[in-house]
């Protein structure tokens, strides 16, 4: 009820002021300055990047060199499975091969499992890069002018002068140079 009281007077009082010639001031216009980012370019030339994958790629191959032995040990347990065959009975196969088969899910468990655990570790490390990225950027449109920054890979057309990558890149990596990763899976 008492909004509606105040609607009421608030359009009599802008009534009161057309009719008496007063005028509404416009809001302030803000003036747009674009400028343009090449994320991709700067994934590819950060050295924080470049830090993170190399890093990624040392567990990487750590944890292929595990699962290698692994699928070996499981390549091993089939053969062995295989000559028994002939020795047991059926129900003595059937449990072994359930035990085999266990094991089988086990190394297919443990394969998804580090692979999430890379994605988690590469996932947190870029998060680091992209806050500073995100500072650089505003303060670098700031000091530009810029009210409005768009990705390269979204623009179809726009002039070299708008584009701020290469002082961004500069930046990030005199600002940050490696981010340590840390070891997938184990939180």
């Amino acid at each position: 009820m008492k909004f509606r009281k105040l609607l009421i007077k608030f359009f009599a009082l802008c009534i009161i002021a057309v009719a008496a010639g007063l005028t509404v001031p416009a809001t302030a216009q803000v003036p747009l300055k674009v400028a343009v980012l090449d994320i991709k370019a700067i994934r590819m030339n950060s050295l924080a990047i470049k830090d993170i994958r190399a890093q990624i790629e040392k567990y990487r191959q750590g944890f292929q060199a595990d699962i290698k032995k692994e699928e070996d040990a499981l390549r091993v347990a089939n053969q062995e499975l295989a000559k028994k065959r002939t020795l047991l009975g059926p129900e003595a196969f059937a449990n072994e091969r359930r035990l085999f088969e266990q094991k089988v899910v086990g190394v297919q468990k443990l394969v998804r499992q580090r692979k999430l655990d890379l994605d988690s570790a590469l996932t947190e490390a870029m998060l680091v890069v992209e806050k500073k990225m995100n500072v650089i950027t505003s303060n670098v449109a700031s000091k530009r002018g810029a009210s409005l920054v768009l990705r390269r890979q979204n623009t179809i057309l726009a002039d070299s002068s708008m584009d701020m990558t290469k002082e961004v890149l500069k930046r990030l990596n005199s600002e940050l140079k490696a981010v340590p990763v840390g070891k997938p899976g184990s939180k």
